[in-house]
């Protein structure tokens, strides 16, 4: 159930399997040295590994119940295409249409879907898993995370900060074919890369139900 609100699986995926997904999203949604791609659950191959019993049983596993995959982002972090990720929560989710809930909110449209800032309730129905397509290493930007700090709930900026500064992060090193489950809620960063070693990293979204309650759809993405 991730009571730390996180947990590494290794060797999930296996080496051949790494190389053609990596290279089914070179040629189909990694175009222009972009470093991150929203909306890949419309790959066909990326679907498949979403849907694979491996990872359905891993974040079914995480949420104590079914898991339906609904949302995949590419994560292809590198000494190229660096970037750094200050404290924070995953607190927005793709809805197929806009809900009148004051729940829910404020509102904003990305890559053609419309995001809000979802309630407690429904961040914690959900998973996500990060599949490694290549090593992540302390030279390489790996994520970095605040154990337990889920159970705080939806929190603002300033108490992110807060908990970061009390609660000794821990670095996420996951091997190629390691999985990372991780909570929406648990607060987490990442440094640039030191080193030119990619890190790429397919971020697939899961649901106990894309049904949250009647009239609160999530979309696929």
């Amino acid at each position: 159930m991730l009571d730390s609100g996180y947990r590494i699986t290794e060797g999930v995926l296996t080496v051949a399997e790494c190389d053609a997904l990596r290279l089914s999203i070179a040629s189909r949604d990694h175009r222009n040295g972009r470093a991150g791609v929203r909306n890949v659950m419309g790959n066909p191959v990326v679907a498949a590994v979403a849907a694979d019993p491996r990872l359905l049983e891993l974040a079914a596993d995480a949420l104590g119940r079914r898991a339906v995959p609904y949302r995949a982002t590419l994560f292809d972090k590198s000494y190229r295409a660096n970037w750094l990720v200050a404290w924070h929560q995953d607190t927005t989710l793709p809805l197929a249409v806009k809900t009148d809930s004051d729940e829910w909110g404020p509102w904003s449209a990305k890559a053609g879907r419309l995001y809000a800032r979802a309630p407690r309730w429904a961040l914690e129905r959900i998973v996500a898993l990060r599949v490694h397509l290549a090593a992540s290493t302390p030279d390489n930007g790996p994520l970095r995370v605040i154990p337990g700090s889920q159970h705080a709930g939806v929190l603002s900026h300033e108490d992110i900060v807060a908990m970061a500064r009390l609660v000794e992060p821990v670095d996420c090193i996951v091997g190629r074919g390691g999985v990372l489950a991780m909570r929406p809620l648990l607060i987490h960063a990442s440094s640039k890369a030191r080193l030119d070693l990619p890190r790429p990293v397919i971020h697939i979204e899961y649901a106990d139900n894309p049904e949250l309650r009647p009239g609160v759809r999530l979309a696929l993405a």
